[in-house]
């Protein structure tokens, strides 16, 4: 049976050449990065070099701006609870929007019950901000705006640049989740006018466990755990060295590969081809302004679950969106943000490619698709077209 991996949006398979830099920082370069031995200072070097390569695909100005993390989740909170904390004589008032990564909406609620506020900006069908309802949020005492650079699970991608200016000419912290977008799309802090951007290693080919956060040189944020003075005093615990020069190598080559073509194509194929073979399907987040490796199809009237488990048994493997929220019942809080009917929503799939996928990978998912859907169509029993047996 042929074995089709279409959820890299969950996680990207480790590239070998990144896992080929990791293996010597396991066994031969394994001194403490934080002693000061030659040990030590061995393992510093390079995950100093390494602090470089992240820099230059964010384009930021210093390498110090680079700050590693366990992951997307921990840079998200260190930005979030980091800026807020550090500014709270300021303000304490938060913009967000409603299809954020729960790594950030969860963040915002606990802060709500220490006494921040947050906006949660409604998004249109697309799954896009509404700009002018971003600036009517603004307020003398907002503080930040935390929002995705791409969707994790409809794959929009945010009018980031534009938020960036607005928040520079209200003098406000910007945080972007770029966990999602970093890789696919083109990417400059500078440009873009961010103060601090999170990134996750096993998003763009790195190894899982580390991640990093772009802190902008004089932004305010207070540190969010204790324990060790390392990463400039922001981030406590022992500096995993394999996983930071896997990371930094994942940047080094998405820097070099950025923007596959031919990832769009097979993604525009495989829409062409559902939409060919199976009636009653939608598309979910915007046509144009999306990540060139993801598809969100809604089949109407069936359950995203059982469809995933019968592509499973064909060797397909899918999502019905954030991998955070595996074996939740509820639907998607970002199809319900669009506005997409409960009822269809539950029957939404995420099909998200990498650069490993390939046409012949493609065309038996649009083989083995069709009969799927259709089987469990004749079983719903909500499907207006279903036969009842007598």
């Amino acid at each position: 049976m042929r074995k089709v991996y279409l959820d890299a949006n969950a996680t990207t398979r480790i590239d070998k050449k990144v896992l080929e830099t990791m293996l010597p920082f396991f066994n031969e370069i394994y001194g403490n990065a934080s002693s000061v031995h030659a040990f030590g200072r061995e393992s510093r070097k390079h995950v100093e070099s390494a602090r470089r390569k992240v820099a230059s695909l964010l384009n930021a100005a210093q390498p110090d701006e680079i700050i590693f993390t366990s992951g997307g989740t921990e840079s998200d909170n260190l930005a979030i609870r980091g800026v807020s904390e550090a500014l709270a004589n300021k303000g304490k008032h938060i913009i967000t929007s409603s299809v954020e990564h729960f790594a950030v909406l969860d963040t915002c609620k606990d802060l709500e019950k220490k006494g921040y506020e947050v906006t949660y900006l409604k998004v249109d069908a697309y799954g896009l901000v509404d700009m002018e309802e971003l600036k009517k949020s603004i307020r003398k005492d907002t503080i930040l705006i935390t929002i995705m650079a791409a969707n994790n699970e409809v794959g929009t991608i945010m009018p980031f640049k534009e938020i960036g200016k607005i928040a520079t000419e209200n003098n406000i912290v910007f945080h972007l989740d770029a966990v999602q977008a970093l890789g696919k799309i083109p990417f400059d802090v500078q440009e873009i006018g961010c103060d601090l951007v999170s990134i996750s290693g096993h998003k763009l080919y790195g190894p899982k466990g580390v991640g990093a956060l772009y802190i902008k040189k004089g932004t305010k944020i207070k540190k969010c755990q204790l324990g060790g003075h390392q990463e400039r005093n922001l981030r406590a615990g022992t500096t995993n060295t394999p996983g930071i020069v896997g990371l930094g190598k994942a940047c080094e080559m998405a820097k070099e590969e950025i923007a596959s073509v031919e990832i769009k194509k097979l993604r525009d194929l495989l829409h062409q081809g559902i939409n060919k073979s199976i009636p009653q399907i939608r598309l979910n987040g915007h046509p144009e302004h999306r990540l060139m490796n993801t598809l969100n199809i809604t089949f109407d009237y069936l359950e995203g679950e059982s469809i995933l488990l019968s592509l499973d048994l064909e060797g397909i493997a899918a999502s019905t969106g954030s991998a955070c929220t595996s074996g939740s019942l509820e639907p998607s809080h970002v199809l319900k943000s669009m506005g997409v009917d409960a009822l269809f929503s539950q029957g939404s799939v995420r099909f998200s490619l990498d650069k490993y996928t390939t046409k012949e990978d493609i065309e038996y998912v649009i083989e083995q698709l069709p009969p799927i859907i259709e089987r469990l169509r004749k079983m719903s029993p909500v499907y207006p077209g279903r036969v009842e047996e007598k």
